[in-house]
């Protein structure tokens, strides 16, 4: 009897190299969120560093789960390109829900729509840590951050004059 038999967490130690390509990938998602989140978290925004690192690890764990019936090369080629486009649908309309809740509207006033789009983000570079999409994942990190950071410098200052 093998060891994936009787301990099947350990199933995918017989192919270490795409084990740890996994990981590396989930850990890329974390990174990523986490990164989005501590902006958010900041500027004391409700959606912080756990919630952000949360969306972009599930997103990548149910992109993986998908990927990984594809066998042991973990991409979305083939008959399987039909079923990740499906779960990138999903994710992306589950994620539209979650951010939603994160929009208040209060008398004329709406707060929380940049918190519910990083949300919506952070799945999203979850998708493409997923992928194996690292530069992708890297460069919306950045993107982001820089959009979230320096865009919010110049539109505050824009309505200060």
């Amino acid at each position: 009897m093998s060891h994936a038999a009787l301990f099947p967490l350990l199933a995918d130690i017989d192919n270490l190299p795409a084990t740890l390509e996994m990981l590396a990938r989930l850990l890329l998602a974390m990174i990523g969120g986490a990164s989005l989140g501590w902006d958010r978290l900041m500027r004391d925004k409700p959606a912080g560093i756990r919630t952000h690192m949360l969306v972009s690890l599930g997103a990548a764990v149910a992109m993986l789960a998908t990927l990984k019936l594809s066998g042991p090369n973990w991409t979305a080629e083939g008959p399987l390109q039909s079923e990740a486009s499906r779960v990138i649908a999903g994710i992306v309309g589950g994620v539209g829900f979650l951010g939603a809740g994160a929009i208040i509207k209060e008398g004329a006033s709406v707060h929380g729509i940049t918190t519910a789009a990083s949300i919506w983000v952070a799945a999203t570079l979850g998708m493409a840590s997923a992928l194996g999409q690292y530069t992708l994942a890297v460069a919306g990190v950045l993107l982001t951050l820089f959009v979230l950071r320096a865009v919010a410098v110049i539109e505050e200052r824009l309505v200060k004059r």
